[in-house]
């Protein structure tokens, strides 16, 4: 699904009436008969809707779902902040329509006119929408506060007003939503943290845009979905044998963190490997060799990887999980990336080796994979004031080293070096384990060594990855699944991409 920014959703809109053809406010009544419907069918029709409109095009959405929940004889009350000056043509078109069946409509012309709200009441908030283009001041910000002091639900038309959609909207007043009744795409804003707090549960409504802009317009963002996934899925060739699908390699473990080492192993070869070959220290010679009897051991010194394996044999590495932070560290990754031109998939004290030695950054392998969080991020590059910000900067950075940086959390972030940004649509908050992002490390080291290329894997390693979360939750819940259970709901996961 491609995330258009809000000057391209309004040249949707203009596509959309101008090639189907439809009238600008026949668009706006699809609009809002798809939230109406969305309302009554959630039975939010029995409540008192008290509906505050803006006077541009979200403001009109907002007078047309009052109309339609007047004809399904529901109680409304339509409050408009008054200005002086008309609205759009489609807001006074829809104005004068539901002044054909409602006497219930409020012109507030100062705080003092503020309706009182009861904790029952539904608020349908079309102040701004996609339209803001500065912070809302004045009695417009005064009236948002006034709504968010309510205990009453707040259901967003668009998006909650006064938040950006394509910039940081901190310092903003901005309403808090427990819903928001969006159309047809995601917004950036959407999948971003910062924005957890106004948004609540987001719903995208289909309204029939026109479907040869969205397959024509370039995006420079897009979330990944399953028909994207099951384009990149590659099926078993029935001749097949493990030699097919490739020897991957595993740089991990160290004294007292060798579990992270054997979830990277065991997800390593539940994502379809070949073959394992995992480097380990001597110390998890028995745990590691009873724990993944699949993997093949390599072993030295006693608590850390102090010496460097030979892996140019290797069809992909992957290095960093549960390693620690040992002084040898530094020499070990140089002498690594020295070792070759191939792709590897760098995370945990690998990024963290990388952020004490910045010099490193220039040496890593062209296409490898990063999988920071965001905290391994800020020490890796540098700390950024809000999430579009380090959105930039992670696109930056993976044109400037050509890598593909993973940034970890709900709807995962994967930057490439064409400039090109990605979100993974699946996973959830029982994924903020630890050991979840060991698993990660063992899909994509699995993926890449059975030739998926760098961004293939990164799309289908986090998707699978969120996926098998997914399946784990349903199962154990967000708050009992482990990372092993992860690993486990794997083969569930590939069943449903491969249908």
């Amino acid at each position: 699904m491609k995330i258009f920014s809000a000057a391209q959703i309004k040249k949707w809109d203009a596509y959309t009436i101008s090639r189907e053809p439809v009238a600008s406010i026949d668009l706006m009544e699809r609009a809002a008969t798809a939230c109406c419907k969305w309302l009554i069918g959630k039975n939010f029709g029995l409540f008192h809707f008290r509906i505050f409109c803006g006077k541009g095009n979200n403001g009109g959405d907002g007078l047309a779902i009052a109309r339609m929940l007047i004809q399904h004889h529901c109680n409304v009350s339509v409050y408009i902040p008054e200005f002086g000056k008309a609205g759009t043509n489609d807001f006074q078109a829809n104005l004068a329509r539901l002044h054909e069946c409602s006497t219930d409509i409020h012109f507030i012309q100062s705080a003092e006119f503020f309706p009182e709200i009861n904790d029952t009441d539904v608020i349908i908030d079309a102040l701004f929408g996609t339209g803001l283009n500065k912070p809302p001041e004045g009695m417009d910000s005064e009236l948002i506060e006034h709504i968010n002091r309510s205990k009453a639900t707040i259901i967003s038309i668009d998006m909650p007003s006064g938040l950006f959609a394509d910039k940081s909207s901190k310092g903003n007043t901005v309403i808090n939503a427990a819903l928001t009744l969006s159309f047809q795409n995601n917004k950036l804003a959407f999948l971003l943290p910062e924005n957890e707090d106004h948004l609540g549960d987001v719903h995208l409504l289909h309204i029939g845009m026109h479907k040869d802009f969205e397959d024509n317009e370039p995006a420079d963002f897009e979330l990944v979905d399953i028909e994207l996934i099951r384009s990149i899925y590659k099926t078993r060739k029935k001749f097949s044998h493990k030699g097919t699908y490739g020897h991957a390699a595993l740089l991990c473990g160290s004294y007292g963190m060798m579990g992270a080492a054997v979830l990277s192993a065991r997800a390593c070869l539940r994502s379809g490997v070949g073959k394992l070959t995992a480097f380990i220290p001597e110390c998890g010679y028995n745990i590691l060799q009873t724990a993944v009897p699949e993997a093949m051991c390599m072993v030295e010194n006693e608590k850390y990887l102090l010496t460097t394996p030979d892996i140019k044999k290797f069809d992909a590495v992957g290095i960093g999980p549960g390693m620690g932070m040992h002084v040898s560290n530094k020499d070990l990754l140089a002498t690594v990336f020295q070792q070759t031109n191939k792709p590897m998939v760098i995370d945990a004290d690998a990024l963290n080796t990388i952020a004490e030695n910045r010099a490193l950054l220039k040496s890593i392998p062209v296409a490898s994979i990063l999988t920071p969080h965001p905290k391994e991020f800020e020490r890796l590059f540098e700390n950024t004031e809000n999430d579009f910000e380090r959105l930039e900067l992670a696109l930056q950075k993976s044109k400037e080293h050509n890598i593909y940086i993973l940034l970890k959390g709900h709807y995962s972030f994967i930057s490439t070096p064409e400039g090109k940004g990605y979100f993974n649509s699946t996973g959830n908050a029982g994924m903020a384990t630890a050991g979840s992002g060991d698993v990660l490390t063992g899909i994509l080291t699995g993926l890449l060594a059975q030739g998926y290329s760098p961004v293939h894997t990164a799309l289908l390693g986090t998707y699978l990855h969120g996926l098998a979360g997914d399946i784990a939750a349903a199962k154990y819940s967000q708050e009992s699944m482990i990372a092993g259970d992860i690993t486990d709901c794997l083969g569930e996961g590939f069943k449903q991409i491969a249908l």
